[in-house]
């Protein structure tokens, strides 16, 4: 088992100062749990205590140094990506290689894993950890649910890619182009730019939009008809979040009615984001314009953070718990779905401040009139 430094020249998105203070932070919560060394396995909390954005690796976090187990696919990428811990190259299960580290760690008593760790990792590692072993959760995704400012410049980049994405789409927008095809070229656009895509783009016209998570098909385009994209451009491993709902020709009234009261519902919650708000009462605003409006409250919740994964903490939903945090960013997304007719859904990217928030996707083209965006 070979152990070489990590290079800190070409990182994620994040300095050697800033790793230091994540990993400070973290071990903060290994001490207030009495845990001497903790086991990462999701790839998420690996990038974000490594700066490693590659697969098939974990790392090791004791409470005198970081150490990521990787294998020579990824031996010269860790190499320049990570920040400021030791490289392990293994040529053996994780598992075994974990052990194998833990057998030199010699003031390690109390080894615990995430418990997101699947059921058949766990096991591997009981067989080959003589010491005691067990499970935790939330220590990572605790630290990570604020971003620093490189996070946040990171993610506001993020956007931007995706704004400009779209934009340079609409033109695609036509009667007769497809769900697929659209949803193709919005992703070909998002690559062109330098990204990849944070999830499966969601491109669904008509009624196809009454599913919040419809896939785009094959159906095609009419002349007089709507169209709702979600999508989101993923840059130098952080998300971005958007949605836009717009009408083709002329909209039905029933159509601009809806937009309209989506719009509102979502002016309402986001006139209740600043740090200490509670969650359940940003949820309650946008929920409350919708119904007083007549028209069926959407079941999805209106909000969620994000970062390195699309969904991270916090959650805002109608049973959501705590209140929200500076420094954290997050979705607004209220919408109306009604089988068989139509759905709109507005989806916006914030960071919380003290004393409110602010927009990271005002460039994005954002108007329910198609015409008016060409």
């Amino acid at each position: 088992m070979r152990i070489a430094k990590g290079n800190t020249t070409n990182t994620v998105s994040m300095s050697k100062e800033a790793m230091k203070k994540r990993i400070k932070a973290v071990r903060r919560q290994l001490i207030g749990k009495k845990i001497d060394c903790l086991i990462v396995t999701k790839p998420a909390n690996v990038t974000y205590t490594t700066g490693f954005m590659g697969d098939d690796s974990w790392a090791v976090i004791s409470n005198r140094a970081v150490y990521l187990l990787t294998d020579s696919r990824y031996t010269e990428q860790a190499q320049k990506e990570c920040v400021g811990c030791r490289i392990i190259r293994r040529t053996n299960s994780l598992a075994e290689a974990v052990a194998k580290l833990l057998k030199q760690l010699k003031s390690v008593r109390t080894v615990c894993v995430e418990k997101s760790t699947s059921v058949a990792a766990f096991e591997a590692l009981k067989k080959h950890i003589k010491l005691r072993l067990k499970t935790t959760a939330g220590i990572i995704e605790s630290v990570r649910r604020t971003k620093d400012s490189s996070e946040v410049a990171v993610i506001k980049a993020a956007a931007s890619i995706s704004a400009r994405a779209l934009r340079q789409t609409l033109r695609y927008i036509k009667p007769g182009v497809t769900e697929n095809e659209l949803a193709g070229m919005l992703d070909f656009q998002i690559r062109k730019l330098g990204a990849t895509n944070s999830f499966d783009t969601i491109v669904a016209f008509g009624p196809n939009a009454s599913r919040p998570h419809h896939q785009p098909s094959k159906r095609r385009l009419k002349k007089r008809d709507t169209v709702l994209i979600d999508f989101g451009a993923r840059y130098k491993g952080y998300c971005s979040d958007i949605t836009r709902s717009f009408a083709v020709g002329r909209p039905t009234r029933f159509f601009e009615r809806v937009y309209d009261a989506v719009q509102q519902a979502q002016a309402a919650a986001i006139k209740m984001i600043k740090a200490g708000a509670e969650i359940q009462q940003v949820d309650a605003a946008a929920r409350e314009v919708i119904s007083k409006s007549d028209l069926p409250v959407y079941g999805h919740g209106t909000g969620h953070g994000f970062g390195l994964e699309i969904h991270e903490l916090p959650f805002l939903k109608a049973d959501g718990k705590g209140k929200l945090r500076a420094g954290e960013v997050l979705t607004i997304e209220p919408g109306v779905y009604i089988p068989g007719k139509l759905g709109v859904r507005i989806e916006d990217d914030f960071l919380v401040t003290d004393t409110g928030c602010r927009i990271l996707t005002h460039n994005c083209p954002h108007s329910p009139l198609l015409l008016h965006l060409r």
